[in-house]
């Protein structure tokens, strides 16, 4: 039997176009403004995420540090302090030892999570709750879980409505890019 290619490509676009028009606008639209919110009041967006879902903070950092001239950190980026922090503590801790050296009021911590509880990143988020700062997640319905406890923990939770690992992650960075291009948009950037 010979692997039908073609079909394949075909049957994960479909499911992704499916995908994105079940996205949920208003928690898209509060996130955009929370980043909003942020920017205004010249915060630092914090981006943590762990697995796959490290790669999209690495990359929409760069994107709206250059673009949007908004102070935007992946903390995903700085390999020896989060192998520190991993080795000294816990890898739970990563994001904790970071944030706790950054945060300042006013700041938005946006955590990404395929299944919505990677322990790592729920202990960022907590302690960026507890020193004020706004808090958002893009997570998925991964196995069902709508979003894990990361969903239930946030100010704005977008849960892109899939169970596969691969169409949320495909999403978290649409969902970047999204954000990035309204308010580059809203301020004729």
């Amino acid at each position: 039997m010979v692997f039908d290619f073609r079909s394949f490509a075909e049957s994960y676009v479909d499911e992704l176009v499916g995908t994105l028009a079940e996205m949920p606008m208003d928690s898209l639209e509060k996130f955009w403004n929370l980043v909003e919110a942020t920017r205004n009041q010249d915060g630092t967006v914090h981006f943590i995420g762990n697995g796959g879902s490290a790669g999209t903070p690495s990359h929409s950092a760069g994107d709206w540090s250059k673009e949007l001239s908004l102070r935007t950190i992946s903390h995903v980026d700085n390999i020896p302090s989060l192998t520190a922090w991993a080795n000294d503590t816990d890898y739970g801790n990563v994001f904790v030892g970071q944030l706790s050296t950054f945060l300042r009021d006013g700041d938005l911590v946006v955590g990404f999570s395929g299944s919505g509880n990677s322990s790592n990143v729920l202990n960022g988020i907590r302690l960026a709750m507890e020193n004020g700062c706004r808090t958002a997640a893009v997570t998925g319905d991964y196995n069902g879980m709508g979003g894990g406890g990361l969903a239930d923990l946030v100010d704005v939770a977008i849960v892109v409505p899939s169970q596969s690992m691969e169409r949320i992650e495909d999403l978290q960075l649409i969902i970047n890019h999204i954000v990035k291009e309204a308010i580059k948009s809203n301020h004729g950037l």
